[in-house]
């Protein structure tokens, strides 16, 4: 499918995405402005506070988004998952440069403007309203723009804790190694970076031109600007209307609100759960596509209900305990702690295993007959391998598996997002990575996974993690999906997202009309 019938087919769930990083912006900014320009003003008052507070906001530009996103989501009233999150990070982030413009504009007035203002006998609030501010205001605005393209870029990462935006796109492109998804997430983005920063530009000249032409013209950007983003708002919702009414209309007594992990199986296992769910005429709020650890966050903090999750990544990420290679004591032991330390359930297995899966690419395992890890290593010292970060930092990732197998790679292995370590093992940039055994890009991208002879790896059951308050209505669904999805099912549904680019609800769907 090439990007102009990928549009055609998709333009409503992209207008649905545009609008809501639209939303994420202009809020998080306005949030900024309102606190930024005040803050900036005191500043100029009380040049002590200067340090501390200019400090803070440059300490947040520094935060990695992702982990500011993870360090909020705990905090009660302003964290959890979803927009209030990713507004109030994004503020945080726009705050330096309307604090420091703001700054920079008043005390770069000529003082003698200022001293005629007070020789005049003009209040000190008179002063600033009637001439800082107003001679200030290009390089405030300069900073307001700054902010606002910060935001827009910044705001794709807000996908991860499930704000959505035009980042949902991307985080998915790369997942399933789709470039329509990529371009169209990328280039809409770029596109409103650029046209919010057009307009900005527009208003900061109609500071330097004469009053009155400088009234219409601000008339006239602002009133086109606001036409066009008023259409894409209501168009973005005419899609979304009739499911919207149907769901009013079954009233709200009860609702379930399922997250899932930022990875295709995931994202399927939660679909499914999901539309059992509402056949049984239950309220679905879908919370997916939640980057590292933040699902299991948004559980503890009553954020969602119940998301997919695995025995062996419960054991040793969550519990913290060493890998061990016993299935049923790892899920009994996990089940255990769960309830005890969590207050969660764990559902029974689901039926299938996704154990870590070590990849190469399938002409090299051929050309070189490799069927087990073992048979890996003498190549690998010149090999270039890539993981990960959970791969890398987990009690059963790198450091165990590297020593149990002997592995002496001449580089240090890459440390990367798991999804882009699959389009550079396909592309010959790395020769060696950790996936997903149910992973439909083993088949998509020709790879071949090696054996784990030396049983290195714990297993890694597939399972639901719900909260016991919310039991009532997930009981049923849970219990019927025990020991229901084979290895099989799993890979041939991760194949249709992944391969053959169909969406997850149209594949759980179809496995659920199957049974």
């Amino acid at each position: 499918m090439n990007i102009v019938e990928f549009l055609r087919q998709n333009w409503a769930e992209l207008l649905v995405l545009t609008r809501e990083h639209i939303f994420l912006v202009f809020l998080s900014t306005g949030f900024a402005i309102f606190i930024g320009v005040p803050l900036g003003i005191l500043l100029t008052r009380v040049r002590s506070l200067q340090a501390p507070i200019l400090g803070f906001a440059n300490i947040m530009q520094t935060v990695p988004s992702l982990a500011l996103f993870g360090l909020l989501i705990p905090i009660p009233f302003i964290g959890g998952i979803g927009a209030r999150t990713a507004v109030i990070a994004l503020a945080l982030y726009a705050l330096l440069p309307v604090i420091r413009n703001t700054v920079t504009g008043i005390m770069g007035i000529d003082p003698k403007v200022r001293e005629a203002s007070v020789a005049m006998g003009m209040t000190d609030l008179q002063v600033l309203k009637m001439v800082e501010l107003p001679l200030a205001m290009p390089v405030m605005l300069t900073g307001i723009r700054v902010a606002v393209v910060i935001s827009v870029g910044v705001a794709t990462v807000a996908a991860a804790v499930g704000a959505g935006g035009l980042g949902t796109y991307i985080f998915r492109g790369l997942r399933q190694n789709d470039n329509n998804l990529l371009l169209a997430g990328a280039f809409a983005s770029a596109v409103l970076a650029l046209l919010c920063d057009f307009a900005l530009g527009q208003f900061e000249k109609t500071y330097r031109i004469g009053e009155r032409a400088a009234a219409g013209r601000r008339k006239i950007i602002g009133l086109g600007f606001a036409v066009l983003f008023a259409a894409i708002i209501a168009f973005s919702f005419i899609p979304n209307f009739r499911s919207e009414v149907s769901n009013e209309s079954a009233g709200s007594d009860k609702r379930i609100v399922v997250g899932s992990k930022d990875f295709t199986e995931s994202i399927i296992l939660a679909e499914i759960l999901a539309q059992m769910l509402e056949k049984q005429g239950v309220i679905v709020e879908r919370q997916f596509e939640l980057g590292g650890n933040i699902a299991h966050e948004g559980l503890l903090a009553k954020q969602i209900d119940v998301y997919p999750e695995y025995t062996g990544t419960a054991y040793t990420a969550i519990l913290k305990h060493p890998p061990i290679t016993d299935p049923q004591a790892v899920y009994e032991q996990t089940k255990g702690e769960y309830a005890e330390k969590f207050n969660l359930e764990v559902s029974p297995p689901l039926g299938f295993s996704n154990d870590f899966a070590i990849l190469v690419r399938g002409d090299v395992a051929k050309n070189n007959d490799l069927k087990t890890i073992s048979d890996a290593v003498p190549f690998a010292k010149n090999w270039q391998a890539g993981f990960g970060q959970d791969f890398m930092s987990r009690a059963d990732g790198y450091p165990g598996f590297a020593k149990a197998y002997g592995f002496n790679f001449a580089k240090q292995p890459r440390e990367m997002d798991l999804s882009l370590t699959y389009r550079a093992l396909a592309s010959g940039e790395l020769d060696l990575i950790a996936g997903n055994s149910t992973d439909g890009l083993i088949s998509a991208l020709n790879l071949f996974q090696l054996q784990d002879d030396r049983k290195y790896f714990p297993p890694y059951q597939a399972v639901f993690i719900a909260r016991k308050e919310s039991l009532e209505l997930l009981g049923d669904a849970l219990q019927k999906l025990g020991n229901a999805i084979s290895t099989e099912d799993m890979r041939r549904m991760n194949f249709e997202v992944d391969g053959k680019k169909r969406t997850p609800k149209d594949v759980a769907g179809e496995w659920l009309n199957s049974r």
